[in-house]
């Protein structure tokens, strides 16, 4: 993968908006569970992309998009609760939750092509 590729940037950008996703709930509903909890699998996706770069071998690499992809759909369950719980509208979890759905979609496909080369 190089420096400037679309998985690293959609996830790092996600990630800067569940940063500020937490921030918000903090200051506004005074939430800490959940938010600690979104903002741990949230941030934690564009972590291991980015660790995986520099992984010293295929079997690393694979392995780090496969954590990846596990905080993403951990994420995607944080934000329906979020949702269902009335922390989020629907036009917010609409948002967001196509932001996370992108980036799981992004990172099947790697990881699909990577059992298939």
């Amino acid at each position: 993968m190089k420096q400037d590729n679309v998985v690293l940037t959609k996830s790092f950008d996600f990630a800067v908006r569940i940063v500020n996703l937490y921030k918000y709930m903090r200051r506004t509903f005074d939430e800490r569970v959940l938010a600690t909890q979104v903002l741990k699998s949230g941030t934690s996706i564009g972590a291991n992309v980015r660790e995986a770069l520099r992984s010293p071998s295929r079997k690393d690499f694979a392995a780090k998009l496969n954590i990846a992809l596990k905080e993403a759909y951990e994420t995607e369950y944080w934000i329906e609760l979020l949702y269902k719980t009335e922390y989020l509208t629907k036009e917010e979890f609409d948002s967001i939750f196509s932001q996370s759905r992108e980036l799981t979609n992004i990172l099947s496909k790697i990881i699909l092509t990577l059992k298939n080369s």
